[in-house]
């Protein structure tokens, strides 16, 4: 016992001492279409189409998952090395694959030749020729081990935060957070929670093929309960990391879920990225959108999306607008939304005069900002600033965001709405009639307070997203492909809410990209009209 257990230790230590494997050089062929020379990666299909570098890689059309796609009639298969090399099972023993209703069970496993065969040839295992979408890619021997090493390094664990039981998810609040607004978002999400736990007959047996095809065992449905997490977090931003690892380590979590964030994000954004723990639709002011990142999805670009549009207008009058001055707080979304805008301004020939006022400055600063002359006048602003706005308005068009205004909520002095275009990133109220309709009458049927019916909707739709994506998943509990099967859910959703429509193209992460502008009409000036089209700058 005590020479088994010495052993035991020695390849415990061992394994610990051995160099992690180098997996970069497979990586950047699968995610990126780079060669480990820099060159560009080339695959033609049978077809004589030619491709390169990006369009040729592995993941537009395996996915970064590695389990692959359905689209229409097509079906790319699954390619992580324990799909490629699984043998067909003839009992009930042995490892169950998750169930990918894209897989091909037709053919014999793959070994390493074959596989070297299939990409060079477009060949499978068995010899036939393989899709004609399936390029063919002149790989060096040591290309191939490198890109086969990444193959089996996708045979992924459950994502983090699933047990045979309970799928585990958090909310997170940022200090800055409304307590009303933190209320409406967490009585939606509890009681959503509560009605999915809630199974009429119980949770689902393990249900087994008859184990006579690749499947064997695998295609079955386990429900389990959901467990929600409130991490709040504390301080300044640059203390929210060590946070959200703590809290992470205390409590894993599939996935990060609605939650909100007024002015700063990133830190969330950033942890979620690394950590690969997807975040899905927080209500954020200031979403981060960067080039490579694919865990954290928004609904939209939030005060950035606005600043764009109102460029676009600005840039567009006629005749041409010379001179501009923002107004905004310095401690709030409006500081990042009028850099942005500065900088799309000034590179348009536009000059800019940016105001800060601090929230300890009060009304008065804000009056005396506006004594400045300029041909128009763009304010980031809230509804108590709004609120105590002078009673006359300059004479110039005045411009203000939607999202920190409260939308349709805007408390905006009735003298200025005739003279103020407003940035809305969702569709007019006659439009979105029937999409809205849904959640409210959900939150009546089940005593949900309404507090913000805006923020609340968002919070619905998120979660019936993920119910709904988690539906098509069965026990393929992986990070990376809930993500993608969510992008695949919102092309076909029809309950957007506030949205015109949702969609996630790849390499996207904003679900809706444009936006409208809007005038206040009626007698009062409290009915919204688009000022224009629906516009995606």
């Amino acid at each position: 016992m005590r020479v088994w257990l010495l052993l035991a230790v020695l390849l415990a230590v061992a394994a610990r001492a051995a160099p992690a494997l180098d997996l970069s050089a497979g990586e950047a062929i699968y995610l990126k279409g780079l060669l480990p020379s820099g060159a560009s990666l080339n695959g033609q299909r049978a077809s004589g189409v030619s491709l390169e570098g990006r369009a040729a890689a592995c993941v537009s059309c395996h996915r970064r998952s590695g389990l692959g796609t359905t689209e229409g009639s097509l079906t790319i298969p699954p390619i992580s090395a324990e799909y490629l090399f699984h043998t067909r099972s003839v009992n009930n023993t042995g490892h169950a694959l998750g169930y990918v209703e894209n897989a091909h069970a037709d053919r014999s496993p793959y070994t390493e030749e074959t596989l070297k065969r299939a990409i060079r040839q477009g060949l499978d295992a068995d010899g036939r020729t393989m899709s004609a979408l399936m390029p063919r890619f002149a790989l060096s021997d040591s290309e191939y081990t490198a890109l086969l090493a990444y193959l089996k390094a996708l045979d992924s664990p459950r994502a983090s935060g699933v047990t045979p039981t309970l799928l585990h998810f958090a909310t997170i609040f940022t200090p800055d957070t409304d307590p009303k607004k933190r209320a409406a978002v967490l009585a939606v999400m509890q009681q959503y929670f509560a009605d999915k736990n809630q199974f009429p007959f119980g949770p689902n047996p393990q249900m087994r093929t008859s184990a006579k095809t690749l499947y064997s065992k695998s295609m079955y449905v386990s429900q389990r309960h959901w467990q929600l997490h409130l991490w709040q977090l504390e301080g300044p931003p640059d203390s929210w990391r060590a946070q959200l690892e703590r809290d992470f380590a205390r409590e894993p979590v599939m996935a990060v879920v609605s939650g909100y964030g007024r002015n700063v994000w990133a830190p969330v954004h950033d942890f979620c990225e690394q950590r690969r723990v997807p975040c899905l639709f927080p209500n954020v002011d200031v979403p981060v959108v960067a080039a490579d990142d694919f865990y954290s999805l928004y609904f939209s670009r939030g005060v950035m999306l606005e600043s764009d549009l109102i460029a676009h207008s600005l840039t567009g009058a006629e005749p041409q607008i010379k001179s501009v001055r923002q107004i905004f707080r310095s401690d709030d979304s409006g500081a990042s939304a009028a850099a942005s805008l500065a900088g799309s301004l000034r590179s348009a020939g536009v000059e800019v005069q940016n105001t800060a006022v601090s929230h300890a400055q009060g009304a008065q600063a804000l009056a005396q900002a506006l004594r400045g002359a300029a041909q128009a006048y763009v304010l980031w602003l809230r509804p108590e600033d709004l609120a105590t706005l002078p009673a006359a308005p300059p004479e110039a068009p005045v411009y203000i965001s939607g999202v920190m205004a409260d939308l349709d909520d805007v408390a905006l002095p009735v003298a200025w709405r005739a003279h103020v275009l407003m940035a809305y990133p969702v569709d007019l109220p006659n439009r979105r009639v029937v999409r809205v309709d849904y959640p409210l009458g959900w939150f009546k049927l089940r005593h949900v307070e309404l507090i913000d019916a805006p923020l609340q909707s968002d919070t619905y739709v998120a979660c019936g997203i993920l119910a709904e994506t988690l539906s098509h998943m069965a026990d393929s509990l992986v990070s990376d492909y809930l993500v993608e099967r969510m992008q695949e859910v919102l092309d076909h959703r029809i309950l957007t809410g506030y949205y015109p429509r949702l969609n996630l193209g790849t390499g996207q992460t904003v679900a809706s990209k444009g936006a409208y502008l809007v005038k206040f009409a009626g007698g009062d000036g409290t009915r919204v009209e688009a000022a224009g089209d629906w516009i995606i700058p």
